[in-house]
């Protein structure tokens, strides 16, 4: 679907040179598509939550993990487009928006009552209408402090140039947050954009567990804003034991990262990095590859 950008007109004010007045120009601008996503499991509503349209299979299976409701692929039967949400086009034609998606689990999986969203999600809060975060933590399928992997602090610093490079919509909006997942070696196995930053992870997460990837084990998931307590916790519940932003973390991610074994790293920009947990998992010496 080519709706993760649109264009649209607008006015530009700009100041040619220092101390020359403003002036106006219009122009086409292009912009992050942001619109509402349905979830329903069963047929049942289970969240709606603001997103970029594309990927939205693995963004369900990506959330449906970081919930606990999902531990494999084979969890899910089926998920497919539904037609109750439609529009017309510019010429009057009834068109489906492809944002209702029904999420079919294995027959012997069931969703909590709790757990269906009484809120909208929107495209900056990852947990937000849970009932709790003890929820959210009550459940965690792999234990991070087994996962032995070690990678050179060097290669961590060179990874947001990586997934910067992979971000092709943010180069035509620059309003998309991205999630990449690199191997130990430093290679990106998948990146996703975004107008969420927790929209972004739950795709790379859902394209990981359709792909094998479920637990992370040896993984590096990248993000390019802060790190979050949900982001954190996504990182946790899909077994990757390394997750680094070129932000700042909260509070409540650096406990997430302590308490699970979790190695946490933020504002990796250029030549610098802070380091919150899990330094044990970084090598020093060894040169990025």
């Amino acid at each position: 679907m080519g709706r993760v950008t649109v264009r649209r007109r607008v006015v530009a004010i700009t100041r040619p040179e220092p101390g020359a007045p403003v002036r106006q120009v219009d122009r086409i601008d292009t912009l992050a598509v942001e619109e509402p996503l349905e979830i329903r499991v069963g047929g049942e509503a289970y969240t709606t939550t603001m997103r970029t349209p594309g990927h939205d299979v693995e963004l369900a299976h990506g959330l449906l993990s970081a919930e606990g409701i999902i531990d494999a692929a084979a969890d899910v039967v089926t998920a497919r487009y539904c037609a109750g949400s439609v529009r017309e086009d510019p010429a009057g034609t009834p068109q489906n928006t492809y944002n209702l998606l029904d999420v079919a689990l294995a027959e012997e999986l069931v969703v909590p009552p709790q757990r269906r969203r009484s809120t909208l999600t929107t495209s900056a809060c990852g947990v937000c209408g849970t009932a709790s975060i003890e929820l959210l933590q009550a459940r965690r399928p792999v234990e991070l402090t087994e996962d032995q992997v070690r990678v050179g602090a060097e290669l961590i610093l060179a990874l947001p140039d990586r997934l910067r490079a992979a971000q092709k919509a943010f180069d035509a909006t620059g309003g998309l947050h991205a999630a990449g997942l690199f191997t130990a070696a430093g290679e990106l196995l998948v990146a996703r954009e975004d107008v969420g930053r927790h929209n972004a992870v739950d795709k790379v997460v859902g394209w990981a567990l359709l792909h094998g990837h479920r637990p992370g084990r040896g993984l590096i998931l990248m993000v390019s804003g802060r790190t979050s307590y949900e982001l954190a916790q996504k990182a946790v519940m899909a077994g990757i034991p390394i997750l680094a932003g070129v932000s700042a973390p909260s509070s409540l991610a650096v406990e997430v990262a302590q308490e699970s074994g979790l190695t946490l790293a933020g504002f990796v920009r250029g030549d610098r990095m802070n380091v919150y947990a899990g330094a044990h998992r970084l090598d020093i010496g060894a040169p990025a590859l």
